[in-house]
Parts: C-alpha cells; structure tokens; sequence
C-alpha cells in the first residue's frame, strides 16, 4: 500500500492541531472521517459516546479543495459511480506492525467487485498463524472501505465478519458486485 506511510507506534489515533474530524452522511450510516494533512488516518462507521464530539458534521465544515475531493469521492463510491478512490492514507496514528502492514497491502490489491478467501490473504500476506490472524488484523482496520476489508471472505458462500457488521459488508459487496457488472 503505497500510500501508507509510517508514523509513531502509538496504539491508537492521535488527534493534534492539524488533524480534521469530520462526520458525514452515507448509505451506510454516519461515518466518521479524520484527516491529518493531506492524508486520511481513520474512518470509523457511526462514531458514538465520546468519540462523536471530537467528529464536526460535514454541513458544518468550510469546503477546501482536499475535504471536496475526500468526501465527493467517497459519496461517488456509495453511489457507485466511482470505483476507485486513489485518496492518500497514513497509517502512522495506527501504529500498525510491519505484519499487519503487510496483509492491510494485500487486502487494497483486491480489485473492486471481486473478493478473496482470509486463507487466500494469509498465504499472499506470508502470516504463518493464517485465516485466524487475518481475520483478527482486518477486525481492527483503521481505513474499512479505504483499505478494503469487506471484500475479504471466509469462503465463497459465506461473507464472515466485518468491523462495520454483516449488514453493511453485504451492501458493500453487492454495491461493488453491480459495480463490476457494467464494466
């Protein structure tokens, strides 16, 4: 993942000065975006407690061209008129291990519309502990949709799990599947 740059190792997201929090509107629900630079550092779906008063919703904001382009692409996606979202990600507030690094770029190699077994992602990955770690790294994804973790499955028949429910990477998956379709 070439736009994942590395940062401190801290376990969680920092907010400082120069980091946005924005809350916005989506099929999914509300979904929380932080912004730090240039470069998205976390979205998190419908942010609660605590966690959504550091979130300004998006009608609230002053438009800039980068908070424009973030949130036009992601609304593109969910109307599925964009199928790719090319938007710069840091992984450094997320203090992610060079493993987890490692199966977070193959997860964002998988092509819109298509999917790949935990399994599948394990061995491309190189995770000797396989689905089970897979499974774990993904459930703690700092970028879903960003970094596409729903279009990994437990099989073919069946979606598994996901850090936003079944619910929305079953509306993922099929938006994508419509998506690929008319390609």
């Amino acid at each position: 993942m070439s736009q994942a740059q590395a940062g401190n190792a801290g376990t969680g997201p920092e907010v400082s000065a120069d980091t946005l929090r924005i809350l916005m509107p989506s099929s999914l629900g509300p979904i929380g975006v932080e912004l730090t630079g240039t470069a998205v550092t976390l979205l998190r779906f419908e942010p609660s407690g605590p966690e959504l008063s550091t979130f300004t919703p998006l009608h609230r904001i002053d438009g800039s061209d980068l908070i424009d382009e973030v949130f036009g692409r992601l609304s593109e996606y969910f109307a599925g008129a964009r199928r790719k979202l090319d938007l710069a990600l840091d992984l450094g507030p997320f203090g992610a291990s060079p493993q987890t690094r490692r199966v977070l770029k193959e997860t964002a190699r998988i092509p819109y519309g298509k999917t790949r077994t935990y399994q599948v992602l394990a061995e491309a990955a190189k995770v000797p502990e396989g689905a089970c770690q897979v499974m774990a790294i993904l459930g703690e994804n700092p970028l879903p949709i960003l970094i596409p973790c729903h279009r990994v499955v437990t099989d073919p028949l069946h979606i598994g799990g996901y850090i936003g429910g079944p619910e929305r990477k079953r509306w993922l998956l099929e938006l994508e599947q419509q998506g690929a379709e008319l390609l």
